[in-house]
């Protein structure tokens, strides 16, 4: 059951925007990346200075979800999904608590996890993670867009663009700079599988699709990038709608 705490904003206007920041931005092999943690920062924090912008950010759990799930399996052997996947939530909660910190004189005071409970936030900055089994954060990103009656999503990942087919096995794979989620969804299927690696996951792309949520997927180091996506200016990433 849906609980609806205070007044639902029912659109939040052309201001806002989600940002589905991917877990490898924040905690790539290396550890936690507080250079781009850093740029990350001074950019939002810039961003709602000038230009009066709010953000959801809604944090995936990059390597420490890969570091748990392999030492669950290396000590325990073969892992069922639902556990693979509750390990994920709690990796995308811990850096979606490290992000509510470093916002903290902008954030709400809570971040998004339970996503029954939709709250009114006055804030600049709302920071969200993992919900329950069966669902990404990209999944997250488009149930925020749902229940705030925002429209553009701007995926933050590792990557320059979406591809017509893996680059890595096909040497004639091409870029592609904007399509259709009927196009999209074909070539990802329609499967969740627990640390799934793709552009924007298949039920996410199901349920955007249905609501006619624009996602713009971007390198996410790119900030600069990111400001023209942003101010709806040509930009190096993959526009699906």
């Amino acid at each position: 059951m849906r609980v609806f705490v205070r007044n639902l904003p029912m659109s939040l206007g052309e201001n806002t925007f989600v940002l589905s920041l991917g877990g490898s931005l924040v905690v790539p092999n290396g550890g936690i990346d507080t250079q781009f943690l850093s740029n990350f920062n001074t950019f939002i924090r810039k961003q709602i200075s000038s230009k009066k912008r709010r953000f959801f950010i809604v944090v995936g759990g990059g390597a420490t979800t890969r570091h748990y799930q392999a030492a669950a399996s290396a000590v325990h052997g073969k892992i069922e999904d639902i556990d693979l996947d509750w390990i994920g939530i709690h990796a995308t909660r811990l850096n979606a608590h490290l992000l509510r910190v470093i916002f903290k004189d902008l954030a709400h005071s809570h971040v998004l996890k339970h996503y029954e409970i939709i709250r009114k936030a006055n804030e600049s900055v709302v920071i969200a993670g993992g919900w329950k089994p069966g669902w990404s954060t990209d999944y997250c990103a488009i149930t925020v867009c749902q229940d705030y009656g925002i429209k553009n999503i701007l995926n933050l990942t590792n990557v320059d663009q979406v591809y017509n087919k893996d680059p890595k096995q096909f040497p004639d794979a091409k870029p592609l700079i904007e399509t259709s989620w009927k196009k999209y969804r074909a070539s990802v299927g329609n499967t969740w599988v627990p640390g799934m690696n793709t552009p924007f996951d298949p039920i996410a792309s199901k349920l955007a699709d249905e609501l006619g949520v624009t996602v713009k997927i971007l390198n996410g180091k790119n900030l600069d990038n990111l400001g023209l996506a942003l101010d709806g200016k040509k930009f190096l990433g993959t526009t699906i709608q």
